[in-house]
């Protein structure tokens, strides 16, 4: 279904009974990343999967020289309309990816929506930024790429879409394969990711990464803020957070309580390590 939340229109699908929980997929992909668990947690809470904008079906804000549509601040309260317009003030939230960026924003500007929440293979953007040295700007290479100012990085990506795409998915998985990727899920992200102006919104994802969300995330480690729900940082045991001797202490710099579990993948959790990954969702969820 598609949902009107403040001027945009946000696609997702809802399935399932119980406490709400709301899904947010990362880059390079869309709501169908969580297809292998969706079902599986569909059995004990309300499960509500969505594309972030500009990304799978979702509408394309218009880009600005303040990045301010594609800032995690932004998308955050566009999450918690959404969730309003389907009838639930309080909910669960998971996050992968970008999505997990999305999330612990919406934890430290809306603390009173959010019961539980999990970050899927990330630390906050500020850490990335901050520590970013040559191994690590190796490794995270498309933070630069991405951000640079438009039309550069989204012209040199259509013109050739889908190899850039399974390069990006094949490099960051345990196996340097796209094995882990059903066929119906690899159609799905073809089909979106070839059409331009949603190339285009990706990239400016990362340059509101670059700009305001780091400014954002700046603010609030300088006030002195903190996230206060129960925290779940999952990372894969070759991802990208592993970049970092100790991704949980990081995130306990932002959450005191925030409890770390490693999985045997690389930085696809919900594909890669399915099981695991519905395992530790479904526990922490359920408490």
């Amino acid at each position: 279904m598609t949902v009107e939340a403040n001027g945009e229109r946000l696609f997702c699908r809802v399935g399932g009974s119980g406490p709400p929980l709301l899904l947010l997929h990362g880059y390079p992909q869309s709501h169908v990343c969580w297809h292998k668990i969706a079902l599986r947690l569909a059995e004990h809470f309300t499960v509500v999967a969505t594309d972030l904008p500009g990304y799978g079906r979702s509408s394309v804000p218009p880009l600005s020289a303040d990045h301010a549509a594609y800032s995690k601040r932004s998308m955050a309260a566009l999450f918690v309309e959404l969730m309003h317009v389907l009838g639930h003030e309080r909910f669960f939230l998971a996050g992968h990816d970008r999505g997990g960026r999305v999330a612990y924003r919406m934890a430290l500007d809306h603390p009173d929506r959010i019961q539980r929440m999990s970050v899927l293979d990330i630390l906050p953007t500020c850490d990335y930024w901050d520590r970013l040295d040559r191994l690590f700007g190796l490794k995270i290479y498309h933070w630069m790429f991405l951000a640079q100012p438009a039309p550069f990085p989204e012209k040199l990506i259509s013109a050739s879409p889908v190899r850039f795409l399974f390069h990006t998915l094949r490099s960051w998985t345990a196996e340097k394969s796209l094995k882990c990727f059903s066929e119906e899920a690899l159609k799905h992200n073809r089909a979106w990711f070839c059409d331009p102006d949603r190339i285009s919104a990706t990239c400016e994802d990362y340059r509101a990464g670059a700009g305001p969300d780091y400014e954002h995330d700046r603010q609030s480690l300088d006030s002195g803020q903190k996230i206060e729900i129960p925290l779940l940082a999952l990372w894969g045991d070759k991802g990208i957070a592993t970049s970092v001797d100790s991704p949980l202490d990081v995130w306990r710099n932002w959450c005191p309580g925030a409890e770390g579990l490693s999985l045997p993948c690389g930085h696809f959790l919900p594909e890669e390590a399915p099981d695991e990954t519905f395992d530790a969702l479904l526990d922490f969820f359920s408490r």
